[in-house]
């Protein structure tokens, strides 16, 4: 203990205390570092968060070593001054480097904006998906087939860029779908990575339309590298999936007032109004027509269950 003592106090009190403080301040260049040195730490992340830490902190590095250069004339003082200011002008550099290296197509760039830039996708992340479906958009003219119901391999899953895709199943009419929307996340969903499928619905471009295709098995290796991809496409997916069912909801209705609702599958519904409440009721029902919501247990049919898209 006694020599732990001795070394702190050598350590502190071998130097003279200062006695006579300076009465002026340091000059404008010392004042202006520390300056940079405060708003250079304020910086986010990322790439252009970087640009911002590095630019500042080098700028205010430099600036500390032209005051110790001028005003305080110590070699040492410039000397790591001025190493710490050409290493972040070299960090600077690597960086500009990276984020000129990461370019898009307006397609890709526009998407990265519209979609995966609110998520807080950093540009490093969004290159690997885009590298994972080759850097290629696709382009579909109007009234050709994306799928065919029966025949056509579900191998692959695609987003919309532009254009509206028209979703039927045996001639009849389901949803569209419109840009910033995956064409087969249904598909996707239904199958194991080890299995294979084809389309029980037909998608046909009602427009030119373009969209972004990744190959089943590399999108999968990619999942597999990458766990935060993996549930990055998991939450897109499903949300994707949601609002076409939702879509649906308004548009199955099995006739008489009745009303399929896909949040209960096990319950069909009808709401009638105030005014033909008692005939609708009696129609339905010989009950009394008190009832203002009727509900029959049931289950729905394949047929529905093939224009849901969930099988």
């Amino acid at each position: 203990m006694g020599e732990n003592a001795s070394f702190w106090e050598s350590l502190i009190y071998a130097h003279p205390t200062c006695v006579n403080w300076k009465p002026e301040a340091e000059g404008s260049i010392y004042h202006l570092a520390s300056i940079l040195f405060v708003v250079g730490f304020m910086g986010g992340s990322g790439f252009f968060g970087l640009l911002y830490v590095y630019s500042l902190l080098g700028l205010g590095f430099l600036c500390a070593s032209v005051w110790a250069w001028l005003d305080v004339c110590a070699a040492d003082i410039f000397s790591w001054n001025f190493i710490l200011f050409v290493i972040c002008f070299i960090q600077f550099i690597y960086v500009t480097y990276q984020v000129r290296s990461v370019s898009f197509e307006k397609e890709f760039q526009e998407l990265y904006s519209a979609l995966f830039q609110p998520l807080g996708i950093s540009l490093r992340v969004y290159r690997k998906i885009v590298l994972c479906c080759n850097s290629e958009v696709v382009t579909l003219e109007k009234e050709h087939c994306y799928a065919m119901q029966g025949k056509t391999p579900i191998d692959k899953l695609s987003l919309l860029i532009s254009g509206r895709i028209r979703v039927t199943v045996d001639g009849e009419f389901l949803h569209y779908i419109f840009p910033l929307q995956f064409l087969d996340s249904p598909e996707w969903d239904s199958l194991r990575p080890t299995e294979e499928g084809i389309f029980q619905v037909t998608l046909t471009a009602e427009t030119d339309c373009q969209y972004v295709a990744w190959r089943r098995k590399k999108l999968y290796l990619l999942f597999a590298k990458h766990r935060f991809i993996s549930r990055l496409f998991s939450v897109l997916i499903g949300s994707d999936i949601a609002d076409k069912l939702y879509a649906l909801n308004d548009r199955v209705h099995i006739g008489k007032g009745f009303r399929y609702d896909i949040r209960l599958p096990n319950f069909y519904h009808v709401s009638v109004a105030e005014t033909s409440r008692v005939q609708s009721t009696e129609k339905i029902l010989s009950s009394s027509s008190r009832q203002k919501n009727v509900k029959y247990t049931a289950r729905p049919s394949h047929k529905w269950l093939i224009s849901l898209r969930l099988y």
